[in-house]
């Protein structure tokens, strides 16, 4: 795959002599602004640190699927007793910066490395920031949905967010989400999500529902109709009815089998 300024394209697409529209072309409120994707970077800075954290306190870097798990790891994982039971609310954002072995965290990174800057840039700092963050907590919820007694952690929440919003953000400027490469990315990861084991469906659901709608009231609301402290205020309301779903879902099941323990 070939990469571009709004995503990935085939070897053939990308050899192709048309025009790309670019995800900032359609608005020129971003113009003159910086292009660095400071935030992408300093997200990809702050799980490896955490990564490198997490091992040194006791997590294998094959991932706890090895039977043991670092200190880290149990006071950050999202799961659904220590939430309802011990209301370590906290849960809801730590798990998105731990993860389960270092394939995990490379092949997240990478994907952040890849979509990050093409949002961050296409839509503001602030704008990004704030679709990451709901996202994440989109995809708290989606996973304490379905599978509350399962110890969660990982950024891909946040990340399906980004696919979400670049998704609605591309439509809305009249770039093709096919030919950009991003209807195939989504395809791909939703094909992996469901074959490969240990995956978090309802993360992966959440954050990108989370995302899609951060994407619209950004574009829609913040763009089109001037009004970006409205559609940030929109998006965190989005945040609040994730928080307050998870919450309510995370004790859904009761306790786990051996009680509180992960």
């Amino acid at each position: 795959m070939t990469p571009t300024p709004v995503g990935m394209r085939c070897p053939a697409c990308a050899r192709e002599r048309t025009k790309v529209k670019t995800m900032r072309g359609r608005s020129s409120r971003w113009r003159g602004r910086s292009t660095a994707p400071v935030v992408t970077q300093a997200l990809i800075a702050i799980n490896v640190i955490v990564f490198v954290a997490a091992t040194a306190t006791g997590t294998p870097l094959g991932g706890a699927s090895s039977g043991t798990v670092g200190t880290l790891y149990l006071k950050g994982a999202l799961y659904g007793p220590y939430i309802s039971i011990l209301h370590e609310y906290y849960r809801l954002l730590t798990y998105g910066f731990l993860h389960d072995g270092i394939l995990h965290i490379a092949f997240n990174m990478w994907f952040l490395f890849i979509l990050g800057p093409m949002l961050e840039t296409a839509i503001g700092r602030v704008n990004f920031t704030v679709v990451y963050v709901v996202s994440l907590l989109a995809g708290a919820f989606g996973a304490l949905l379905l599978t509350p007694l399962d110890p969660t952690v990982g950024a891909s929440g946040a990340l399906f967010g980004i696919l979400g919003a670049l998704m609605v953000v591309a439509y809305y400027r009249g770039i093709s989400i096919w030919q950009s490469g991003l209807a195939l990315t989504l395809i791909i990861n939703i094909v992996f999500s469901l074959t490969l084991a240990g995956i978090s469906i309802g993360g992966h659901l959440g954050g990108f529902v989370g995302g899609a709608i951060c994407g619209w009231l950004i574009v829609q609301v913040g763009e089109r109709r001037n009004m970006q402290a409205v559609a940030i205020a929109g998006c965190i309301v989005v945040g609040v009815i994730s928080v307050l779903a998870a919450v309510a879902v995370a004790g859904s099941h009761g306790l786990a089998p051996n009680g509180i323990t992960i």
